[in-house]
């Protein structure tokens, strides 16, 4: 059988060994000159910047990759726990430490609310079992039948499905902050926590479960590894080649088209690539699917794009920790310009990403390495990027000399930024979507682009805008789901 997956984020990667575990002879195409698709890495001057996810959980989804050829992960990457996964800053400039230590936890929520110590347990309680069934038996099930997605309805609505996953954490915590902060999870795959189905509350749960890590020289590092392993395996690895059109014939997929000229046949086509980029732009549009689908391609909801600001500092900032959160001053109104709106507004929230807390190697020695991400409307909005960006960044640099980095401008010694219009051009995401589809309940399992194409024999799907959905352990689940239908 051969094989040719389109595109090396970990969903491609992931895919391409386990179809090379089964015998399949494989081909992993990637446009640019390195691998990783959103775990790109970018140098500058001895800074080393994760380009996309830092934050990794269920790290038994990326040891699987290494026993299937029963090698050991230890030997190709390094995954180090972290203490606190995330420093809350709430606009008041109040901190909470969030852990896997149960106990402080508890103290710290005390502090906010004593009521709430009870309802965060059994919160906690709850999306166990929401884990235990969205994760654990449903993260790689196929769902590309109608049937399996009805066997399932009882048992998800008895979960409260139907619910946000901000009117689930509601329904337990009484406390403004606490709700903010139990409830962001969906902005981690890309959707809005006030319609994000409360399924993904499991993503709480899941963190508990395994902890949160992080990969010494960078997520980077795992992308390394990996490519080793492939190399070692035999996975055919062709860099710096675009796939330009995948081949059909009768609806049939016969290969692929690189750089305009050049034909590599296969058996099966997998595409690590965001699906609407894929049926808009590589396949024949005279054939463009049932009524159904066409249905469901027209009315899907995008997630937010996002605004990344990379910089490297000549002061060390040993106050700022590994992960911190900055809440801005208002949530659901925020939320709501960035999703629905469409629009920029100066109130940001953002996610602080230091390796350099846990990692000196990233940074050249006495320097800090950074960056930060902010939420933004995709390119739905028509925002141009070229007049909003360098706005953006000092009104980023301005937040977090007030709220942590005091001086933070003056000590800036390397940067560059991504808005949206990187994710549309260099990674062909629909709108410049950081995260494809929104994960939506309409929008999740069946509803989502399935992993085998509704329209054409041998093309498949892995990666954010399939089952199961956007982030680490999502993509490499869909490898997983992948596994069970090719």
């Amino acid at each position: 059988m051969n094989s040719i997956v389109i595109g090396s984020g970990f969903g491609g990667i992931a895919t391409a060994l386990r179809l090379r575990a089964k015998g399949h002879q494989v081909t992993i195409i990637e446009k640019h000159p390195d691998l990783g698709g959103r775990a790109r890495v970018f140098r500058k001057n001895g800074f080393i910047f994760d380009g996309g996810p830092t934050v990794i959980t269920a790290p038994y989804l990326i040891d699987e990759l290494f026993e299937l050829f029963e090698k050991d992960p230890k030997n190709y990457i390094e995954l180090s726990p972290l203490k606190i996964w995330y420093q809350f800053i709430f606009e008041d400039k109040t901190k909470f430490n969030y852990s896997g230590d149960e106990n402080e936890m508890k103290s710290q929520i005390e502090k906010l609310n004593t009521e709430d110590v009870k309802g965060y347990e059994k919160l906690v309680t709850f999306t166990k079992k929401i884990f235990d069934k969205g994760f654990t038996e449903l993260a790689d099930i196929p769902f590309d039948k109608p049937f399996v997605m009805m066997q399932q309805l009882p048992a998800l609505l008895k979960l409260k499905s139907y619910k946000s996953v901000y009117s689930l954490v509601s329904s337990y915590i009484k406390n403004e902050k606490l709700r903010r902060m139990l409830s962001m999870h969906p902005l981690l795959v890309g959707g809005n926590p006030f319609t994000t189905t409360s399924i993904y509350g499991l993503i709480l749960y899941l963190e508990k479960k395994w902890g949160i890590h992080y990969s010494m020289g960078g997520t980077g590092n795992i992308i390394k590894g990996l490519e080793m392993l492939m190399n070692e395996v035999g996975v055919k690895i062709i860099k710096n080649s675009e796939v330009n059109k995948i081949i059909s014939e009768n609806n049939k997929i016969t290969g692929v088209e690189i750089n305009n000229k050049t034909k590599i046949s296969a058996n099966n086509v997998i595409c690590n690539a965001d699906p609407p980029a894929v049926y808009d732009k590589l396949l024949n549009t005279r054939n463009n699917g049932s009524f159904l689908f066409k249905w469901k391609k027209s009315r899907m909801e995008y997630s937010m794009g996002l605004f990344v600001y990379y910089f490297g500092t000549k002061k060390i900032y040993d106050n700022v920790e590994h992960h911190t959160i900055k809440f801005g001053n208002k949530y659901k109104e925020h939320l709501d310009d960035i999703f629905n709106k469409k629009k920029l507004n100066n109130d940001i929230s953002y996610y602080l990403h230091r390796p350099s807390a846990t990692d000196k190697s990233m940074a050249p020695e006495g320097n800090d390495c950074f960056y930060v991400l902010v939420p933004v409307p995709n390119n739905q909005s028509k925002i141009d990027w070229n007049i909003e960006g360098e706005k953006m960044k000092d009104l980023i640099i301005d937040k977090m000399e007030n709220d942590l980095m005091p001086n933070l401008r003056n000590n800036i010694v390397e940067d560059f930024y991504l808005t949206p219009d990187y994710f549309e051009k260099e990674l062909n995401t629909k709108f410049g979507s950081g995260f494809s589809i929104q994960p939506k309940f309409t929008q999740s399992a069946y509803f989502r682009f399935h992993n085998k194409s509704e329209i054409y024999d041998g093309l498949y799907f892995v990666g954010a805008g399939t089952h199961p959905g956007a982030g680490v352990p999502g993509v490499l689940s869909s490898a997983k789901v992948l596994d069970k239908i090719l």
